[in-house]
């Protein structure tokens, strides 16, 4: 009996090793393995009979960009100082890195608190690819040759998540593969042809009656054979800035089917400019199923972004041999100086703009909402690039006043960072500079700024508009020159260094540098971790709570533009380099360079 008690598990055990096998074996309780599901190059449904070529002829004589930094030498000791703070934001990528390596190495991101691994992005190593072309500007070829043997191993014909988000995967993955095989002198082959591999992938999303792609994509229902068909609702962002990366695939491979792809959009986008709500513009919406443009929403921010952006850079890239780019990009910005861009209300007067969004309103008059977006912190940058290529020279003036404002956003908050978005007050519409003390900072201004951007209420009932201000403003902590807080995490996004980055390679003045070390100290302080770096969940608050996420962007942008701006500036020289918008260098065309095409 005392055998048979101590054995009484033998029993359970065995028929747990029964039901084990049931499971494993019985076709109708064991859902399909994922892998069973794989991606494999199909027929197109909807061929297209004539692909447009790239551009040929000789590369145009573009304006030069950058500042002549030989005329304003910097002395031994501000040498000292700029090599000091590089060396710090490699140490501070390093230490990411190597979190990264010991804790989610291949996986897309490493969870910077718990030392988890996420793949939000399908599992094919963002992080990795991401990073890369960082590496080989940091000079860190061993980690490099790392991320090379690892790159191999990455499987495109699956992934982890049920929808993949083709412009992210574009700006991540593909630019990722592409610059890091530019930056290298094209010493990696396997670098053009995993690039070819993913891209090859992502064509089969342009397989619509319309050839305009899908950017959410089920990807199963293509390994299943099912038609695909562009959607009603697509982010004006992810079908509009996907060109640099698939032109640049298509000038390395000579191979016009990736050209033809994209230019179908760029042809939609110069249809359509002229005809939309806000003409110039692009909604932030687009019925790519019907091509049209008829969504009543417009920003340069969130949504849309990268779209204009790519105007100036696609041109670029092409030696400036397709001037719808050019076209396009002052019509937009035209447009943005109008309705979008806003002088805030501040208390110091600063002469600062920032850019918001805009809609027709019930009049059928452009109404302009001021929202501040870290998001738009980008527009600086792109305006200042703008301004030397297309020879207008105002708009420097324009592009530094935009990046003033960002700067003054960080500057505003106790941990030194910008929050996501929040609204302020606006005391002029459009570029122009306020006049007759239009812009004179009172206490009264802001709390009538504060009533009327969040509206009456039954506690404020009787107030006048001032005294509701001041109520709601100190209900609600609001900074002076804020009427109202909206999203206020940061998370370790890149679009104002960039943007400081840029116009320090412009101009040559070294306030910026100050700004960029401020800018870093801040980041350090409030996001740093053990493993990593880690996005805070209240800019607001000293110490901040930090949040358990770190996308690739902060390998891939954020750390390359804070090493690039205390780098020599021919290091990656905005007159040789095209940078996308995940900030990966992709080689521009020499001046007087043949571009001819021919298929290989």
């Amino acid at each position: 009996m005392l055998l048979i008690r101590r054995l009484w598990y033998l029993p359970a055990v065995f028929i747990l090793i029964l039901f084990y096998y049931y499971l494993n074996h019985h076709p109708t309780l064991v859902p399909p393995v994922d892998h069973e599901v794989s991606l494999s190059i199909r027929p197109e449904r909807y061929p297209v009979q004539s692909y447009v070529a790239l551009p040929s002829g000789t590369a145009r004589q573009l304006p030069r960009i950058q500042h002549d930094f030989t005329e304003t030498p910097e002395t031994e000791a501000e040498k000292q100082v700029r090599l000091q703070r590089q060396a710090a934001v490699k140490d501070a990528f390093l230490h990411s890195w190597n979190g990264y390596k010991r804790y989610a190495w291949k996986s897309d991101e490493i969870a910077p608190l718990s030392g988890r691994s996420r793949n939000p992005f399908g599992g094919w190593g963002a992080t990795l690819v991401d990073g890369m072309g960082t590496l080989w500007i940091m000079g860190l070829k061993d980690e490099f040759e790392e991320c090379l043997a690892a790159v191999q191993e990455i499987d495109f014909t699956w992934n982890t998540e049920d929808v993949v988000n083709v412009f992210e995967t574009t700006i991540r993955y593909l630019g990722g593969f592409l610059s890091a095989y530019d930056l290298s002198e094209h010493k990696y082959p396997m670098l053009l042809e995993k690039a070819v591999e993913l891209a090859d992938i992502l064509y089969m999303t342009f397989d619509t009656p319309n050839r305009l792609p899908v950017t959410r994509w089920r990807w199963r229902d293509s390994a299943m054979g099912m038609p695909l068909q562009a959607t009603k609702h697509t982010l004006l962002a992810e079908i509009g800035s996907l060109d640099l990366e698939f032109t640049r695939l298509a000038q390395l491979t000579r191979n016009n089917t990736y050209f033809d792809a994209v230019d179908r959009i760029t042809g939609l986008l110069h249809s359509t400019q002229d005809t939309t709500n806000i003409p110039g513009l692009w909604p932030t919406l687009v019925d790519a199923e019907l091509a049209q443009m008829s969504y009543n929403h417009f920003t340069l921010g969130g949504m849309a972004d990268s779209t204009t952006e790519y105007l100036p850079k696609q041109f670029m890239l092409l030696g400036g041999l397709d001037p719808r780019y050019k076209e396009m990009y002052n019509k937009a910005i035209n447009a943005a100086k109008k309705h979008l861009f806003y002088r805030p209300l501040v208390p110091d007067n600063e002469d600062i703009l920032l850019s918001g969004n805009a809609a027709l309103n019930n009049q059928s008059e452009i109404s302009t909402e001021p929202q501040g977006q870290h998001l738009t912190c980008f527009i600086g940058g792109m305006v200042g690039i703008s301004a030397r290529l297309f020879d207008v020279p105002d708009d420097l003036l324009l592009a530094r006043r935009l990046v003033d404002g960002c700067l003054w956003a960080y500057n505003s908050t106790l941990t030194g960072l910008m929050p996501e978005t929040f609204h302020l007050a606006p005391c002029h519409i459009g570029s122009d500079l306020a006049v007759n003390g239009q812009c004179q900072w009172t206490n009264d201004k802001w709390y009538e700024a504060v009533a009327r951007q969040q509206g009456p209420d039954a506690q404020t009932w009787g107030m006048t508009l001032a005294e509701r201000g001041k109520y709601l403003a100190g209900q609600q902590a609001l900074l002076p020159g804020y009427t109202a807080w909206g999203d206020n995490r940061y998370i370790l996004r890149p679009e104002l260094i960039e943007s400081v980055t840029i116009l320090y390679r412009l101009t040559g003045d070294p306030k910026l540098l100050d700004e960029a070390w401020r800018m870093f100290q801040s980041i350090e302080t409030a996001c740093k971790t053990p493993l990593a770096f880690a996005g805070i969940s209240d800019v607001r608050v000293h110490p901040p709570a930090q949040s358990d996420r770190a996308e690739s962007f902060w390998y891939a942008e954020t750390l390359k533009y804070f090493y690039l701006i205390f780098s020599n500036p021919d290091l990656v020289s905005l007159d040789d380099w095209v940078f996308s918008t995940e900030a990966h260098p992709l080689k521009r065309p020499k001046t007087g360079e043949l571009l001819t095409w021919s298929e290989k």
